[in-house]
């Protein structure tokens, strides 16, 4: 089949990865030209590290960085707290490491994927500076800024949380809203060098606590604001993520690329411990925008389009799961359109599509509403199917690192018929140095 996904990012390169190994041709139209792509680092979880590896990613060549653990401390003495989570034994437990990688790094090592001419499968095409205007469902069709239309036999809609796609599926837009139940709703995100910490000697110290390998969380909760800090990037890049509630936060525009001045973190943050502030003094760079909610939607295909992604379960920053469960989309997309040879099978595909991944991405997109430290609310029970509301960080993560894609997309594929099986060369052979020292 022809398969035409909108959007280039994390989601649209998974999906493309999958589709081409399950015999099908890709082309990818991408509104930008990936000059400036965001600068941000992004958590690669266990869910997805244990299928990207098999399919040929390699993080350390890719620079990822394999994290021990994540440490609370406190923001007005810096020392450490008791609260730790131990994520040594996430291979032995979860099948895979928990990695920061730098956003661009990802995107690199999975374009590479979907584009090499030597992988399982045709090559994706990525058409760039192609700006999608309006979507056909039935056709279904796209017609780019130039005027000009595109017909496939499947349309994927994977360019993220502000695409015109969710329009054309639902009948109505699927519009943000304040959420007022966490505790915060604002987020500021930079990145620093490491090396700009290490020679001044008034921040090195940053970096000699042996807890900089992994993630820390200082956290004030009566102030309603917190930071957390991991490194990515091989170590040499510092990724920073402050977030706080704000009330003003309704009158934001919903932009991942707006900068502030970084006068506007430390002003904000104060009351946190000098050191730490002299630490973030050192960002250039500072993005803002504010953490806006919207709930899970009803169905996420129609006709022949479909959502994935952000486009379909855009999700809060809380638990680092956005772009981990887009990726679980890409490949579930995938192969749940193994063996389609007619246009007129993609429905009944997408239904199961649907049924792989629509109750457990809206349990995540939920339950990243709120902080390990705050309570999930009662209608997570609609998507846990039996499972317990989760009432600690470890039964979070159970939830988020578990569940195997891959084993659920094979089982509901055989459900449906006995005689599926994983495309051949599906998976290349897992790349032994792979994040495992």
């Amino acid at each position: 089949m022809d398969v035409a996904i909108v959007g280039a990012g994390i989601t649209g390169l998974a999906a493309a990865i999958s589709l081409r190994r399950s015999g099908h041709r890709v082309t990818i139209y991408e509104r930008s030209s990936l000059a400036n792509e965001v600068g941000a680092a992004i958590n690669v979880p266990p869910n997805v590290a244990r299928f990207l590896i098999p399919w040929g990613l390699d993080p350390v060549r890719h620079r990822f960085v394999k994290t021990p653990g994540m440490y609370f401390m406190s923001h007005e003495t810096l020392e450490p707290l008791p609260a730790v989570t131990d994520h040594s034994r996430n291979t032995e437990l979860f099948g895979a490491p928990l990695f920061y990688a730098h956003r661009v790094d990802l995107v690199e090592a999975l374009r590479e994927l979907a584009t090499d001419p030597s992988g399982p499968g045709l090559p994706a095409e990525i058409h760039l500076r192609s700006e999608v205007r309006s979507y056909d469902t039935e056709t279904p069709s796209i017609t780019l800024a130039s005027g000009a239309v595109v017909k496939a036999d499947l349309v994927v809609a994977a360019d993220g949380v502000h695409s015109i796609g969710v329009e054309h599926v639902l009948g109505h837009p699927n519009s943000s809203e304040v959420p007022s139940f966490p505790k915060v709703n604002l987020c500021y995100r930079f990145l620093i060098p490491k090396t700009s910490v290490d020679d001044d000697p008034d921040t090195r110290f940053f970096n000699e606590d042996w807890r900089s390998r992994g993630c820390r969380l200082w956290v004030d909760i009566p102030g309603k604001k917190r930071i957390i800090s991991y490194p990515c990037r091989d170590y040499e890049v510092l990724n920073f993520i402050n977030i706080i509630r704000d009330e003003q936060v309704a009158s934001s525009q919903e932009d991942w690329l707006a900068s502030v001045d970084k006068s506007e973190v430390l002003d904000k943050w104060s009351n946190f411990h000098p050191k730490l502030l002299a630490v973030m003094n050192k960002a250039t760079e500072v993005k803002r925008w504010p953490l806006l909610y919207r709930p899970p939607i009803s169905t996420w295909h129609k006709g022949r389009m479909v959502l994935a992604g952000d486009a379909a379960h855009p999700m809060l920053p809380h638990h680092a799961q956005g772009g981990a469960q887009g990726i679980e989309d890409g490949l579930a997309l995938g192969l749940a359109l193994h063996g389609v040879t007619d246009a007129s099978q993609v429905g009944e595909r997408l239904v199961l599509y649907e049924t792989i991944r629509r109750g457990r991405a809206s349990a995540i997109q939920i339950m990243s509403n709120y902080g390990f430290d705050e309570e999930a609310p009662e209608e997570l029970l609609d998507f846990l199917e039996g499972q317990p509301i989760p009432k600690s960080t470890k039964e979070m993560l159970q939830i988020a690192y578990a569940p195997d894609v891959v084993k659920r997309t094979v089982q509901v594929m055989q459900d449906f018929d006995p005689a599926w099986q994983l495309p051949d060369a599906f998976f290349a052979a897992a790349t032994p140095a792979a994040g495992e020292e």
